[in-house]
């Protein structure tokens, strides 16, 4: 065991025949598949990374010194949110609530160090994720247009898929839909209908949710995305590629809208989604004015008020997850969260624009885990299971992008002591 990092467990390579880096990368897909199907806490997702993290452990997991970044925060989040919870009489009913964040911060630490062991599992990952995203769209929009047996994927007469909420069902979607639009305009033609296919029910998924924060998030993870696709293409005849897509897929989505809002159920809830306030927002002690009343409240409160106990004072949660951070967990949960959410957004940003083998899925972690902090403004995001999945893969990228520097080091230093050997002149070693 080297000082920079700490291995548990005997550290096999194989069970039975099987290698141990084959068996992980099957449990891994079935844990991202079942990410998509959280009606339901502990959910099989929870059951299944919790064993998947315990065995893994048991059997020799290497956990590197570099993921100390996202583990100390994520312990000092999960302390705040204890002293939080005794602040009340109750203070156990907040005690389930800072397991479930504990174990949540913990699985990004997980993803990290898996993708940095085998740079391969971002793309089995979000291959498992575009299947899980097209399911559960699929049960929302049985759901939606009465299919017998699938009331239960709808809410408020809105798609939820295999979800809770509407509006955690919309966000799971982005990703995958951003992942299957790189391909269609990257990746081999003959697999094209597919992708296609694809792309289309969970992009009716994400519209029939009717999410004003998931049709926004999405719209700004593929402005970005895009614009990002431009900047880093060196070809100009790929960059026309690009805008002539572009510009055909914008068309060909604002035709669908169109053909759909002939359905008048559709178009009657349409209309009423996409007004920017609702009541619920502007009322009295509706969403905005709750917001006012919290942030003063946790000015007051330096060790938070105790778990979910807002919702409990004022009739509904605070819907912001920077005043449940200040509330929920106190002021050491709130530079906590910060610290989790704006480390891996300033230490990778440079990474957007680096030609690597897990670029475009760096970029798309990134935007779209960008776009989810913008919306944390009017909703809590906390104990979203794909918030933590992007976090994970976004500092598995990191990682990545460290041993990638060590090992080029280590070639240029080789190269200046053995100049004859490898055919060095004693000048720079060219850049990638």
């Amino acid at each position: 065991m080297s000082a920079a990092s700490l291995t548990v467990g005997p550290n096999p390579k194989s069970i039975g025949g099987f290698k141990i880096s084959t068996l992980m990368n099957l449990v891994l897909g079935l844990a991202i598949f079942t990410g998509g199907f959280v009606t339901f806490e502990p959910a099989p997702y929870e059951i299944i990374l919790a064993g998947f993290l315990g065995i893994s452990l048991v059997f020799g997991l290497r956990i590197p010194a570099s993921v100390l970044p996202i583990m100390i925060p994520v312990f000092t989040f999960t302390l705040g949110g204890i002293i939080s919870s005794f602040q009340i009489e109750e203070w156990y009913r907040g005690m389930i609530y800072n397991a479930v964040t504990l174990f949540l911060g913990l699985t990004s630490v997980f993803f990290a160090i898996l993708i940095a062991q085998e740079m391969g599992r971002l793309r089995l990952i979000f291959r498992v994720y575009v299947i899980a995203a097209a399911c559960t769209s699929v049960l929302g929009i049985l759901g939606y247009f009465g299919m017998p047996g699938f009331d239960i994927f709808t809410r408020y007469e809105r798609a939820q898929g295999a979800f809770a909420d509407p509006n955690v069902f919309a966000p799971f979607l982005i990703a995958p839909i951003l992942y299957l639009i790189y391909g269609i305009m990257n990746r081999s033609i003959t697999m094209l209908p597919i992708r296609a296919a694809f792309l289309f029910v969970i992009l009716l998924g994400e519209f029939l949710a009717f999410s004003r924060g998931g049709w926004g998030v999405t719209t700004i993870s593929v402005l970005m995305f895009y614009c990002l696709l431009l900047i880093n293409e060196p070809k100009s005849q790929t960059r026309a590629k690009y805008i002539l897509m572009g510009v055909a897929g914008l068309g060909t989505l604002i035709v669908a809208i169109i053909v759909a809002l002939q359905i008048d159920a559709i178009a009657d809830i349409f209309v009423q989604r996409a007004q920017v306030v609702q009541n619920y927002d502007g009322a009295r002690l509706g969403r905005f004015a709750r917001h006012a009343i919290g942030f003063e409240l946790a000015l007051s409160k330096p060790w938070g008020i105790g778990n979910l106990e807002f919702g409990f004072l004022y009739g509904e949660d605070e819907h912001n997850v920077y005043l449940r951070s200040l509330l929920s967990y106190g002021w050491i949960g709130f530079v906590s969260w910060l610290t989790i959410i704006l480390w891996p957004l300033i230490a990778g940003f440079k990474m957007l624009f680096l030609n690597r083998p897990w670029q475009v899925y760096f970029q798309i972690c990134y935007v779209v885990f960008l776009g989810h902090l913008l919306l944390a403004w009017v909703i809590d995001i906390d104990h979203w299971r794909h918030v933590y999945l992007l976090l994970g893969m976004i500092w598995g990228c990191i990682l990545l992008e460290k041993k990638h520097k060590k090992s080029r080091n280590l070639t240029r230093k080789q190269a200046v002591q053995h100049p004859q050997a490898r055919g060095y002149d004693g000048g720079m070693v060219p850049a990638e």
